[in-house]
């Protein structure tokens, strides 16, 4: 008994690690795509009329 829930507390552990790594790299990709929009926007400021 003791051994499938070694098991199953391993498992979770690795997926909570994946998980945890998916999400990083999907927060930095997402910044570093606002960061180009928002430089896009400021250099096309000059061009807007208001």
């Amino acid at each position: 008994m003791n051994e499938k829930q070694y098991k199953t507390v391993g498992n979770a552990g690795i997926t909570s690690l994946v998980l945890g790594i998916v999400v990083i790299t999907s927060a930095i990709t997402v910044g570093v795509l606002m960061i180009i929009q928002g430089a896009k926007l400021l250099k096309s400021n000059k061009d807007i009329l208001i």
